[in-house]
């Protein structure tokens, strides 16, 4: 009962830090990275479209993002997403291809850039500790109906907080080196 318990909360625990490992690709550094624009959703024929399903996204240059749509048609859509997005870069069509230079980042907008960062690793941490919590009071149920011991609670309980501990501290290591990311000039 209880190592089932602990390997859901693991299971759990790592798709909160992969979520947060994705959320952190989408924030803009100092150089072009196709995730910035991969999950920027495009009004296609009125449904909302992640980008990387209407075109090929690639980095020829480290300041320069080149969006080739499969449909022509599409340009338009593409250009008013990105325009609406809050990544503040305006696009170049040229009717084959979209063009994205990538600006140098101020200081003003990295310090911003590390602002959002470490919000978004606090939210990660407090997927954890929600994961944490659930499981946790799971566990206090099955010690109540005398399912288990208070000697195994406590013990699956130790275990808990070092997988807890252990998640958050790699949340906390994305985030530092994400900071640093965006910080390098």
């Amino acid at each position: 009962m209880v190592p089932e318990l602990l390997s859901e909360a693991e299971s759990r625990m790592t798709k909160s830090v992969d979520a947060l490992k994705r959320e952190l690709q989408t924030l803009r550094t100092g150089r072009a990275s196709p995730t910035l624009v991969e999950r920027l959703s495009v009004e296609y024929y009125g449904t909302p479209t992640p980008l990387q399903q209407l075109a090929t996204i690639h980095a020829p240059e480290p300041r320069l993002l080149v969006i080739q749509p499969y449909d022509k048609g599409s340009f338009g859509a593409i250009e008013k997403a990105i325009l609406k997005s809050d990544l503040g870069i305006n696009p170049t069509n040229d009717g084959k291809v979209i063009r994205l230079n990538i600006p140098a980042l101020t200081e003003e907008r990295r310090r911003e850039m590390v602002k959002v960062a470490r919000k978004r690793v606090e939210e990660g941490r407090v997927a954890v500790r929600n994961v944490r919590r659930d499981v946790h009071k799971d566990m206090t149920e099955f010690e109540v109906e005398k399912m288990i011991s208070r000697d195994e609670l406590t013990r699956a309980e130790e275990q808990l907080q070092r997988l807890t501990d252990r998640f958050s501290l790699e949340a906390d290591k994305l985030g530092q080196a994400k900071e640093a990311e965006i910080m390098e000039v």
